[in-house]
């Protein structure tokens, strides 16, 4: 097809994954993470602006569990990664969950990562695999426990998980490859990233078919062998686009045929900026999933 000739399906695609104008309060929604989150920043726990590796944008920020942890290996530790299409928020709009899953007794990290269009989507790959390496490698210091990484992020956030759950990539990080989280919880992820490059979304992502299959989770699963013991729990808001829903439901039956563990979580009356923020309600069925899913007590 000729380069100025508009794709046949692009205002269908740019529709479905205009997450914004599905919501229309958005812009409110998205201003409670920043809000939510200052109250996390005033825990006593709150350990911030670590660096995960030598880049000096890499940085990192841990929230102790405000209960002891009973376990001999230290407290569960719960990673969030955030959304924001790859080009917008950061680590500091994006612990509004702390203060509620540090009271359950977990052990909350908040990566940061550069964003596009400033630096490639391989490049912020790049530094969620380092983040994840340096809390496998260093977590135990600050009492937490590497053996239980649940893994979790929302929109661009979700499909930073999934590239953690792809195969083969522990070893360019010096991990041994059974290094896999325990467990994952993308909310309204991006799994198979083709349908983005006929998207006003590419405007900044400047992806071309080889970066978009090289970064579809769908695409690279792991098998049993390393990732027999990891719980995937798959959501997205009731209220989401028929796009949102057939990546997460795709995603989840390519996961479930591999004989890997995972699980459909129905997150009733939400939509893609609410439904993140739910992990810091008790009696939401995300918060309640994220508890499971790291072996600790529900409220």
């Amino acid at each position: 097809m000729h380069a100025s000739t508009p794709h046949p399906d692009q205002q269908y695609y740019d529709r479905q994954y205009n997450a914004r104008a599905s919501v229309q309060d958005a812009g409110a929604l998205i201003a409670r993470y920043s809000q939510e989150s200052q109250a996390a920043f005033a825990l006593r726990g709150a350990i911030r602006n670590i660096a995960y590796s030598t880049r000096q944008t890499d940085v990192l920020d841990i929230y102790l569990p405000q209960t002891t942890s009973t376990s001999a290996q230290g407290a569960p530790v719960f990673i969030f990664i955030h959304g924001g299409y790859w080009r917008a928020l950061s680590k500091n709009d994006s612990a509004f969950m702390a203060p509620a899953l540090t009271r359950a007794g977990a052990m909350v990290v908040v990566p940061d990562y550069d964003l596009a269009p400033a630096v490639t989507l391989d490049h912020i790959v790049d530094q969620m695999r380092q983040a994840f390496a340096w809390v496998v490698r260093n977590i135990a210091i600050y009492g937490g426990d590497a053996r239980n990484i649940c893994v979790c992020g929302s929109s661009a956030g979700g499909h930073l998980v999934g590239m953690l759950l792809a195969k083969g990539w522990q070893e360019d990080y010096d991990l041994p490859a059974q290094a896999a989280p325990r467990s994952a919880f993308p909310l309204s992820g991006l799994f198979d990233l083709q349908p983005l490059l006929h998207t006003h979304i590419n405007g900044w992502m400047q992806l071309d078919d080889a970066a978009a299959m090289r970064n579809s989770p769908r695409f690279h699963l792991p098998d049993s062998s390393t990732h027999g013991h990891c719980q995937l729990r798959v959501t997205c808001g009731e209220f989401e686009s028929r796009e949102f829903h057939r990546q997460s439901h795709e995603y989840l039956a390519a996961w479930q045929a591999r004989c890997l563990p995972g699980q459909w979580v129905e997150a009733p009356a939400t939509n893609h900026f609410d439904l993140p923020l739910q992990l810091a309600e008790p009696q939401s069925v995300v918060h309640r999933t994220a508890l499971e899913l790291m072996g600790l007590a529900l409220p």
